[in-house]
């Protein structure tokens, strides 16, 4: 038997036709599918599907549905960074189920996909809000991903998320304090114990896990010179840890501004007066540049919560309807990286050499993140920044 047809109803016909056997038991594979329209047209649905049978391209129904496709594929994914994981599930819990999760599996059509994007941008955020154009990016990721791993397993005739025309990333989505914004910033953080947290993202560039994760041993303040050689890590899963940085580029040397040298000696000084007066004793080499009075790991939760309270008190206004302390967009702390990267490249360093310093895996990253190409080398990297630092602290 290779197919029949037979009629269900007034222009309804099932087809019924084999699709060979099944190596894992040896027996007949036969397939069903109803179809509508004239006895014509399903003849030639049944001869398509024969011919796609053929060919080994033909895929069998299933009412597997997104939701379930998507959560079992990444249940499955072992290669994940655990923090990448819990990012991925919250794209796929917050933006992919709630919207499109319901729906069958292989019946997902392109516009269908591009309807759900512009319900995203429209009210895929907190309370209903709209959603910025970088997440739906990168909920559109997860589902290409996963769907690609459907047509590999042959759950599906092709990756209809592929090809669908995105949302730019919109150049608000990173905050980059202007000339004459950080030192202002970093003197009015002064007595916060932040204050030296911030100055070494805006004088380094590196990223809030790898500043959290610092060792003494790590900087050498005679060279003024630091080495990146770990990060901290907080995850739901593992709690906290370190680790090795996300990749080989980012185990590197970074040269230091003057002035974050200076920071780093006063903080040095205050920790260990700090541990002598707490009985502590002095701190070990390997010990942490940051973290709580016993020496434990401060978690980046933490971190972030202390910034946006700092952030928020700096932006309030006097009674008397006075200027907020410290004139600046409401800025993240990663977004001290970027304003750091931002003055390199205002400086005119070479793409290569911005690469290097922020750990980018290559300068194709720096590049789609910020776009500009100059000339010069990490010679120059510290005395950029430091101007950079200092503009409007005089002001």
């Amino acid at each position: 038997m290779r197919g029949n047809i037979t009629r269900r109803g007034k222009g309804s016909w099932r087809l019924k036709f084999d699709l060979g056997t099944d190596p894992a038991t040896g027996k007949r594979l036969t397939q069903y599918a109803t179809v509508r329209g004239t006895k014509k047209e399903a003849e030639a649905e049944l001869s398509k599907r024969l011919h796609q049978v053929d060919g080994g391209n033909y895929v069998a129904n299933s009412k597997e549905t997104v939701a379930e496709h998507v959560r079992n594929w990444l249940s499955a994914k072992a290669d994940l960074a655990a923090t990448t994981r819990e990012r991925f599930e919250k794209l796929v819990e917050n933006q992919i189920v709630p919207q499109i999760g319901s729906l069958i599996l292989q019946q997902l059509r392109p516009a269908q996909v591009t309807a759900w994007h512009n319900t995203l941008r429209k009210e895929g955020g907190k309370e209903g809000g709209p959603l910025s154009p970088a997440t739906v990016r990168q909920a559109h990721r997860v589902l290409h991903m996963a769907l690609a791993s459907a047509f590999e397993d042959e759950k599906i005739a092709r990756n209809v998320a592929s090809g669908r025309k995105l949302p730019k990333a919109k150049s608000a989505d990173i905050q980059i304090l202007q000339d004459g914004q950080i030192a202002p910033l970093l003197e009015a953080l002064q007595g916060h114990w932040l204050s030296p947290v911030a100055t070494v993202a805006v004088g380094s560039g590196m990223r809030q896990g790898e500043i959290m994760g610092l060792r003494w041993a790590d900087i050498d303040l005679d060279k003024g010179s630091l080495r990146v050689e770990r990060t901290l890590e907080e995850t739901k899963a593992t709690g906290l840890r370190f680790k090795a940085p996300k990749s080989k580029a980012g185990t590197r040397t970074i040269s230091l501004p003057a002035s974050t040298v200076d920071a780093l000696k006063s903080h040095r000084k205050r920790q260990l007066e700090m541990r002598l007066a707490l009985g502590l004793g002095k701190p070990g080499k390997d010990a942490l540049v940051f973290s709580g009075p016993d020496g434990d790991p401060i978690a980046p939760s933490r971190v972030a919560g202390a910034w946006r309270d700092a952030i928020a008190r700096l932006r309030q206004r006097n009674d008397n309807g006075a200027p907020p302390l410290v004139e600046h967009p409401k800025v993240r702390f990663h977004d001290l990286r970027h304003t750091h990267a931002s003055a390199l490249i205002a400086s005119g360093l070479d793409v290569v050499a911005i690469s290097r310093r922020l750990g980018h895996a290559s300068p194709v990253v720096t590049l789609s993140i910020y776009a500009h190409l100059f000339k010069r080398s990490d010679d120059g990297a510290a005395a950029a920044i430091e101007a950079a630092m200092r503009t409007g602290a005089e002001q």
